[in-house]
């Protein structure tokens, strides 16, 4: 088996263990939940099948939702970010920026990798709590948990970045 399955494997395991033996028991002000699972879409190479990766983020929302038991609701949002995520970083990145083998979270700018974490953790957020609360009248507490909580997970996310990645 390549050694890069092997690398991918374990960082889909050690999210979904970190997501729920840890993440998921932090309840600051009784309701912020840090969803640092997402950066495993962050991560994942870009120039690999497409499929396969809509798969295994849509498992992985899954599999959160399962010990979670939130109802699917996970893996709606994971997928989403998923499926967006190549359109939102040639978006930030411009085309002449874009190279899908050498990309890495660390080789770009600070201010074009937090603008596209925060994109992408903004969009799985309001996903996620939209159809939790899935109802107009909690507009504005859709919104403002959205908010909350997506500035805590990006920093908890970056300080992953820092502490665990190379940079190139």
């Amino acid at each position: 088996m390549n050694n890069n399955v092997i690398k991918h494997i374990v960082w889909f395991v050690l999210f979904i263990l970190l997501q729920v033996l840890i993440f998921n028991n932090i309840k600051l002000f009784d309701y912020i939940n840090p969803y640092v699972y997402i950066a495993f879409v962050f991560y994942y190479p870009l120039k690999k099948e497409k499929g396969t990766f809509l798969f295994l983020s849509f498992l992985l929302g899954l599999c959160i939702d399962f010990f979670s038991d939130t109802g699917g609701i996970n893996a709606a949002a994971t997928l989403l970010i998923a499926y967006i995520r190549i359109p939102v970083l040639s978006t930030i990145l411009r085309k002449s920026d874009f190279d899908f083998l050498l990309f890495n979270i660390r080789s770009i700018s600070f201010a074009k990798s937090f603008l596209y974490i925060l994109t992408l953790t903004f969009i799985h957020h309001l996903t996620l709590f939209s159809l939790d609360y899935f109802s107009l009248n909690e507009f504005g507490s859709i919104i403002y948990k959205t908010i909350i909580t997506a500035a805590f997970t990006i920093s908890l996310i970056f300080i992953g970045i820092i502490l665990f990645t190379k940079k190139r």
